[in-house]
């Protein structure tokens, strides 16, 4: 059997590190279906998989895709799927259904320009909302969003940890430009790599409930074939996990699949500070962009600008703490994505009245030159 952490130094896509990053995560079951720029993802995991005693199983549709890592993952595997914009719209229902089931499984989103099927091979960050309110009805999601090859093939391994701690899907939120782009990917060895398994039920079989919370508000999960009873559906569910049709299900059940995430929100949320000790100006990026505004920011620094930059690493839960008190500290804070104002109406609703907010971006294709935001800071000194 091959080894499953390819320990050491390699010149990786960002594709190939996420799913480098998923095998060293534990990860043994992909299902997917071709897209562009995801498939990278999906050749990779079935050249990989059946060497580390895995399966890899391309679906009819991104419908199916999902709807296969749920099952395999209640059948006790970690599991994971790979897509891009459209794709990504066919799963929200299933993701849906992993959320109100609380089952562990991490989803890829390789951005692409959108709507509809859009600019296939160009990269854009525009199903950042999406990512939070696809699914119909209420719910939280935690989705990451990398900057490099390297640190995709991290954020796979905290996607999975995060996934079996609080039992849902985790979306990892990257784009083309990250996903196609090559760079030295230094992979540690198994030992160095921290993971998480899902705790294993306690106790009689007979008395077990598949939905009361344990002690951090999620509760343990069991896999088929171990003798525990356990149903699982879509519809409003007691903590045995049977349909109670009732208002006071439906405000536990919510109260229990929310509470777990908000109630963890300094144990989820990562973001990552820059120069932001004397800022007067603060740049607030993610994922691709935030390269390019970062070098705007050391650009500006030169020029006399006191700019720093706030990268979200975490954009779901939204870092709100975190730039409610940023924007008590600055006197404007500069949005850099490639969409037209998706994180940017957040960062507005965070810091009214602190702080003004503007944004950088557009539509998609390209990422967003330095030059465009080093402007806006020049206008904001002025």
């Amino acid at each position: 059997m091959k080894q499953a952490v390819l320990t050491g130094e390699h010149f990786l896509t960002g594709d190939v590190a996420c799913a480098e990053g998923a095998l060293a995560a534990g990860c043994r079951f992909f299902g997917g279906y071709p897209i562009t720029p995801a498939t990278e993802v999906a050749e990779h995991m079935a050249e990989r998989l059946p060497g580390v005693g895995g399966t890899f199983i391309q679906m009819e549709d991104e419908i199916a895709a999902m709807a296969s890592i749920l099952g395999a993952s209640w059948a006790g595997v970690k599991s994971m799927t790979a897509t891009s914009g459209p794709g990504f719209s066919l799963m929200m229902e299933n993701i849906g259904l992993g959320i109100v089931t609380e089952t562990p499984c991490v989803v890829v989103n390789v951005q692409r320009a959108g709507p509809s099927t859009g600019l296939p091979t160009m990269g854009a960050q525009g199903d950042m909302m999406q990512a939070k309110w696809g699914s119909h009805g209420d719910y939280e999601i935690i989705a990451l969003a990398p900057a490099s090859p390297q640190e995709i093939f991290y954020q796979t391994i905290t996607a999975f940890n995060l996934s079996e701690i609080y039992r849902l899907p985790v979306l990892i939120m990257t784009d083309e430009i990250v996903g196609h782009m090559s760079e030295r990917v230094v992979i540690p060895s198994a030992k160095e790599i921290r993971t998480f398994n899902r705790p294993a039920p306690s106790g009689r079989k007979d008395r077990f409930k598949p939905y009361q919370p344990g002690p951090n508000g999620v509760a343990p999960m069991p896999a088929a074939g171990q003798g525990y009873k356990v149903h699982i559906t879509g519809l409003t569910h007691d903590e045995k996990g049977y349909p109670v049709m009732t208002v006071e299900t439906q405000e536990q059940m919510m109260e229990r699949i929310t509470k777990k995430i908000t109630a963890n929100l300094d144990d989820i949320i990562q973001t990552e500070s820059y120069c932001m000790e004397d800022a007067e100006i603060a740049v607030i990026s993610y994922g691709i962009s935030s390269r390019t505004a970062m070098s705007a920011v050391q650009e500006a620094r030169k020029m006399g600008i006191k700019a720093g930059m706030l990268r979200l690493i975490t954009i779901w839960p939204f870092p709100e703490k975190q730039i409610r008190q940023l924007a008590q500290k600055v006197k404007k804070i500069v949005t850099v994505e490639i969409n037209l104002g998706q994180i940017f109406y957040e960062v507005q609703r965070c810091a009214a009245g602190q702080a003004a907010v503007t944004l950088v971006g557009h539509a998609g294709g390209t990422i967003i030159p330095p030059e465009r935001v080093i402007d806006e800071l020049k206008e904001k000194k002025r």
